[in-house]
């Protein structure tokens, strides 16, 4: 008589589907894609990054935007550890130029401070930013 494995093999962080970490999943989000509008912006951007890119090359040369992409890199990965205070990223900002702009969040509430914001889970934010589970670091609205 043959013996049933003792260890059971799983993937370590669970389902990505898993409704009480992250809320119920809708199929029509799965399906359709971004608005027209916001696909038209990301692409518009995208544009004038590579064209502010190229006459950063013809102006100072190549070496210019690279040593702009490497300080984008090393201020990108400095954040603090998911909990109460959000990472501010004011030296990305500061280096990509979005001080300068004018979001939403500026003139109304920002997101984060809305009252069916769901409190972020230390231990699984960095669960994922380890790479030791799946799924969003922060869960969305209630």
């Amino acid at each position: 008589m043959e013996e049933a494995p003792k260890v059971i093999a799983h993937q370590i962080g669970g389902l990505q589907n898993d409704a009480f970490r992250f809320g119920l999943q809708g199929v029509k989000s799965d399906i359709v894609g971004s608005h027209p509008l916001e696909s038209a912006y990301k692409s518009v951007s995208r544009t004038n990054e590579l064209m502010k890119r190229q006459c950063m090359v013809n102006l100072y040369g190549t070496a210019f935007p690279l040593k702009m992409d490497l300080d984008r890199q090393i201020l990108s990965r400095f954040q603090r550890p998911p909990g109460a205070i959000p990472s501010s990223m004011l030296g990305l900002e500061a280096v990509t130029g979005d001080l300068d702009n004018f979001g939403f969040e500026d003139y109304l509430n920002d997101p984060r401070e809305s009252e069916t914001l769901r409190p972020s889970d230390m231990h699984h934010g960095m669960e994922v930013r380890l790479g030791l589970s799946k799924g969003p670091v922060c869960p969305s609205f209630i």
